[in-house]
Parts: structure tokens; sequence; C-alpha cells
């Protein structure tokens, strides 16, 4: 029969058996390095000193990613072509002991490309008529009709924009006049033009260049064709917002002939479209007939509408 065990006894070796453990973990961290003895402590701290299994500490350098650089902006679009312009009317009439019409009109259109091109053309008519009493032979007073006035003029240029300023344009310009000393005039042009004047408030373009005219006198019954100097004078100015003075001076010289035209015309807008315009033209040549004069003018009061 075994004899029990003192219960002092038993504690002794349960207290001896846990510290030996203890004992040699002590003494084998003591043989690390110091560098290993830190690791060490620090993985006891992490997952405690007796529990868990303990895992590695791995430090890893992380590296920025680089930043893709920014996207250059894209290239502005270049302005949408564009036609603008308008046009002008005017008639008067009378009657009574004389009978009386006179029509003018006027078309202008303006074609930009969005780039480096710009067309222009114009049209322009007049028309007057009259009625009027004659006596006849036998004293008998009839009325009769005869036309005063009958002229068209068409007018079409292409500028290249060299620069913000600069053009190079080609111009042409056609005219019938059945009560001139010239019936028929042709001329075209190469011309170069500045913008010498540019604003808020308006513009003054001017145009130098050669050309070439065929004109058809019909006093001496010829075809006159020469070389010519070309030159144009194109001015717009706001008086205030609603007011605008407009002239244009176009002088041909060659050979045979100096033309001259000048057209002044002071607008007032009513409304975004309409406008009320007064208009003042006068027409130069400088080889007439003796007892045909040099200078026509003609006077007009018109109503414009326009549209962009």
């Amino acid at each position: 029969m075994l004899r029990p065990t003192p219960p002092s006894l038993l504690a002794l070796a349960l207290l001896a058996g846990i510290a030996a453990p203890a004992h040699a973990q002590t003494a084998a961290e003591a043989s690390l390095p110091r560098n290993a003895k830190t690791d060490a402590a620090q993985t006891d701290k992490a997952f405690g000193k007796h529990g868990g299994t303990a895992l590695p500490v791995v430090a890893m350098a992380v590296r920025p990613i680089p930043e893709a650089p920014p996207e250059p902006p894209p290239p502005p679009a270049p302005p949408a072509p564009k036609l603008t312009g308008g046009g002008e009317l005017g008639f008067a009439a009378t009657s009574g002991n004389s009978n009386t019409e006179s029509f003018n009109g006027r078309l202008d259109l303006t074609y930009t490309d969005g780039r480096a091109w710009r067309h222009s053309g114009s049209v322009f008519g007049l028309h007057s008529r009259s009625e009027y009493t004659k006596t006849q032979a036998d004293g008998s007073v009839v009325r009769d009709r005869r036309t005063t006035a009958n002229r068209y003029t068409i007018n079409a240029n292409s500028a290249y924009l060299m620069d913000e300023r600069g053009t190079l344009n080609t111009s042409l310009r056609h005219e019938e006049d059945d009560f001139g000393t010239y019936s028929r005039q042709q001329s075209v042009s190469l011309s170069y033009g500045n913008r010498v004047i540019k604003n808020d408030r308006g513009h003054l373009d001017l145009q130098v260049g050669p050309g070439y005219r065929r004109a058809y006198d019909t006093l001496d019954g010829r075809t006159e064709a020469s070389f010519i100097g070309r030159g144009l004078i194109d001015m717009r100015y706001a008086l205030t917002e609603n007011t605008e003075i407009v002239n244009k001076l176009l002088i041909e010289s060659g050979e045979y002939n100096t033309f001259a035209q000048n057209d002044l015309g002071v607008s007032v807008t009513m409304n975004s479209h309409l406008a009320l315009k007064a208009g003042w033209q006068a027409r130069h040549n400088s080889d007439v007939a003796p007892d045909i004069k040099k200078t026509d003018t003609l006077t007009t009061m018109n109503v414009v509408y326009r549209f962009k």
C-alpha cells in the first residue's frame, strides 16, 4: 500500500517544474544577439510570451506611385463658318400734275470660312421714271413716260487674312448705266489691305493695288481698256449705341478715265434686325463730253434689314 506524499513536497515539485522552462528560456534569450533579443521581445509583446505562435515581423518600404503628368488642354476649335449681311430698300413716288417713281435697293453678303478666307459681295440697283405732258404740233396735249435713271452695279471681293490686320484681296466690279458716259464698265484688281484703325467703336480699312479695266464709251462708240491703280477707303464708326456712320470711297485711275465713287450713310438701329438709313452717293468720271457733268449725286432714305 502506497503511502501518500505529503502536500508540501507535491507543491514544491510543481513549482520547480514551472520555473524550469522559464529559466531555460531566459538563458536562451541571453545567448541571442542584442537585435535578436529586441525582435523576440517585440514578438512576445504582440502575441504574448506564452500564448500562440509568434509570427515574424516583416518591414517593407512602400514607394510612392508617381503621378501621371496632366494632359495638355485641347487646342481651341476654329470659329465656325458664318454668313452675315443685309439688304436695304428705298422707294419714292409722286402723282398729280407730274407722276414719278424712283426705286433703289442694295444687298450685301459676307461669308467667313472661320479660318483665313473672307468673301463678300454686293448688288446695287437704281431705276427711276417719270410721266410728263407733251404738246403735239396740232396743239393737243398727251402724256408720255420716260426712264430717267437705270443703273446696277455688282461688286465681289475675296480676302485672304495674312495676319490680324493685313489682307490680300481680289476684287471684281461690273456696272451697267444707261445714262452715263460709260454704259458698261468691268474691272478686276489685286490689292493689299490693312486695318489701320480698330477699336470697340469702329474700324478704318485701306486697300491699294493694280488692276485692269474695260469700259465702253457711248459717245465715241468704242471700248477702252487699260491698266489701272485701285484704292479703297472703308470706314465704320458708331456714334452711339444705335447710330452708326459708314463711308466707302473707291478710286480707279487709268489711262482713259479716273472713276471715283463715294458712299456715305448714317443708320439708326430700331431693333436687332431693322434700321433706317440716310445715304448720299457721289460718282465722278474725269473724261466726259463737254456738255455732260462729271459728277452725279444720289440721295436716299432706306429701310435696312440685317441678319447675323
